[in-house]
């Protein structure tokens, strides 16, 4: 506990300096942008692609708005290639350390680029939020954290093309840089040496032993709000056996675990928080962990749901939203009760529902929608990140904006962030492989014995095994992987519709309002129930 305690309050300490800079830039946001822009053009007129397009470190926002048409990431793409084959100075002048993957949208994944500057760029959205946390709630820094560390990549996250640069982090701590994910390594509840477990039943047992040992864990930090719903679970599941581990200091998946993971757990003896637990109900998490403080996470969109759940068992208080930070960079942060722009990361324009795009935060509208676009230390040259914002307030001069939703056909129950091409691909494969071409196809969420899942909704006969090829193709999207992984879905089920199956979803598309010369067949739809509307039967 002396250790956590010191640890966060050099991290309190060390963001300080971010918060002051960040907390006085509120109140001229269009200044701050510029300059913001400035060093970008500084620092990257030397690359290929501002030389191809003519910029140069003078340019103007004007003129970087003229010569640097906004991309999708498939634009880019071409770019991203030349750094893969070890090309040097292409989209920055800074070298790339690492590509993160993420989902894309017509193809399986997108890897972002990360240079030095991006991790700077990340350390000033978070360090003001971090100093913000820490100043409001102080107790959170006298103990232990939770950031969410995920199993090792499977088969799934071994991208077949080859890279010169290396692909993805290790854990969650890892986007912070060397320095601060240090720090964040003495507080955390749980060592990082866990994402070598590669089972997930293991992982989780192993997680919630060690979670449940930390009587002082004080915040946890996790994405979406179903992975920490999932570990609660596990704790119910195996509520005696992890007590009987935590009096003995043994762990029952010990003989299943690598050397260096088992080494790293260092348990030991602890009958006293044993019998402490005892007397605690596995249904009621709050009493689990007296002094927790806050649990960060997702709460918007479709993952409010699952928040609420959270606040549910843990009371009013407990949940802070993340605000917006995708794997491209960070947009908004948690400040204050709102979520203002990250306006000293990177340079910011909005597109609005005409098509326009606006670059001074002065032409933003509080209860507007508008589609994010931004310029990353990375490379991502007005890179149009394919989320939908509203403006609900403003701190200082600077807007604050809620997540709506994605801009596309996007599915994102539980973090899988599945798109309509991407599922269009999927099933040329899939039918492809059994030489058929149903009329009718459409991917679908549902729930399945109380969890998220996906249902294959097609008009041909299909072997059962079709589920898991299906399952297999959607695993090339790293995002579902990792939630098919975790357990935060279900695998997907096959439903054989009527033929008339068209019209029923043409009727009920209009029942919300569609006009019918508007519907147009997807291969993914965000609606779920289609069971119910379709007509048919479940392939047993």
């Amino acid at each position: 506990m002396v250790k956590a305690a010191l640890a966060n309050s050099l991290w309190w300490l060390a963001s300080s300096r971010s918060y002051a800079k960040f907390s006085s830039s509120l109140q001229d946001p269009d200044a701050v942008q510029k300059q913001v822009l400035r060093s970008f053009l500084q620092r990257n007129a030397s690359s290929a692609f501002a030389r191809e397009h003519g910029i140069s470190e003078r340019s103007t926002p004007d003129e970087f708005a003229r010569r640097v048409p906004v991309r999708s990431y498939d634009e880019l793409l071409p770019w991203i290639k030349r750094i893969q084959r070890g090309e040097k100075r292409v989209l920055t002048s800074d070298p790339v350390t690492r590509f993160v993957p993420t989902s894309g949208s017509s193809a399986a994944h997108k890897l972002i680029p990360y240079t030095a500057t991006m991790h700077s760029q990340l350390n000033c959205a978070i360090s003001p939020w971090i100093f913000d946390l820490f100043r409001s709630r102080p107790q959170l820094t006298l103990g232990s954290a939770y950031w969410s560390i995920s199993p090792i990549s499977s088969e799934a996250f071994q991208f077949a093309e080859h890279s010169s640069v290396p692909v993805g982090f290790d854990d969650d701590a890892a986007y912070l840089g060397k320095w601060r994910k240090s720090l964040i390594n003495a507080i955390m509840a749980v060592p990082s040496e866990l994402r070598e477990i590669t089972t997930i039943d293991d992982w989780r047992y192993v997680t919630a032993l060690l979670l449940l040992r930390q009587r002082d864990l004080r915040l946890v930090s996790v994405w979406h709000p179903s992975f920490f719903t999932l570990l609660l679970q596990a704790i119910h599941d195996h509520w005696d056996s992890l007590l009987s581990d935590i009096s003995s200091g043994r762990c029952a998946v010990a003989n299943r675990l690598p050397v260096a993971v088992y080494a790293a757990l260092r348990l030991s003896p602890d009958s006293r928080r044993a019998r402490e637990l005892r007397h605690c109900n596995p249904s009621e998490p709050n009493l689990l962990w007296p002094q927790l403080g806050v649990i960060s996470c997702w709460t918007d969109a479709n993952a409010a749901g699952p928040a609420a759940e959270l606040t549910r068992l843990f009371g009013e208080g407990v949940i802070q939203s993340k605000g917006l930070i995708a794997t491209e960079g960070a947009v908004s942060i948690p400040l204050r009760g709102v979520h203002p722009l990250a306006i000293r990361s990177h340079y910011f324009e909005f597109e609005d529902e005409k098509g326009s795009v606006l670059r001074s935060f002065a032409e933003l509208r509080v209860g507007r929608e508008y589609k994010v676009i931004f310029t990353t230390g990375g490379g991502l040259w007005r890179y149009r990140l394919d989320d939908l914002v509203v403006v609900d307030g403003v701190l200082g001069q600077t807007p604050s904006i809620r997540f709506v939703g994605k801009c596309a056909q996007v599915s994102d129950r539980v973090g899988e962030k599945l798109s309509d091409g991407f599922v269009s691909s999927v099933f040329l494969r899939l039918f492809d492989s059994m030489g058929i071409r149903p009329s009718f196809a459409m991917l679908a969420p549902d729930m399945h014995a109380g969890q998220s899942a996906y249902t294959l909704y097609l008009n041909a006969d299909v072997p059962e095994k079709t589920s898991a090829d299906l399952d297999l193709l959607l695993s090339n999207n790293p995002h579902y992987a990792y939630c098919r992984q975790l357990g935060q879905l279900r695998a997907p089920r096959l439903f054989r519709v009527f033929d008339d199956a068209h019209t029923a979803y043409c009727c009920r598309l209009e029942s919300l309002g569609k006009r019918l010369g508007d519907i147009k067949p997807v291969g993914l739809s965000i609606l779920d129930d289609w069971s119910s509307r379709l007509g048919g039967h479940y392939i047993k």
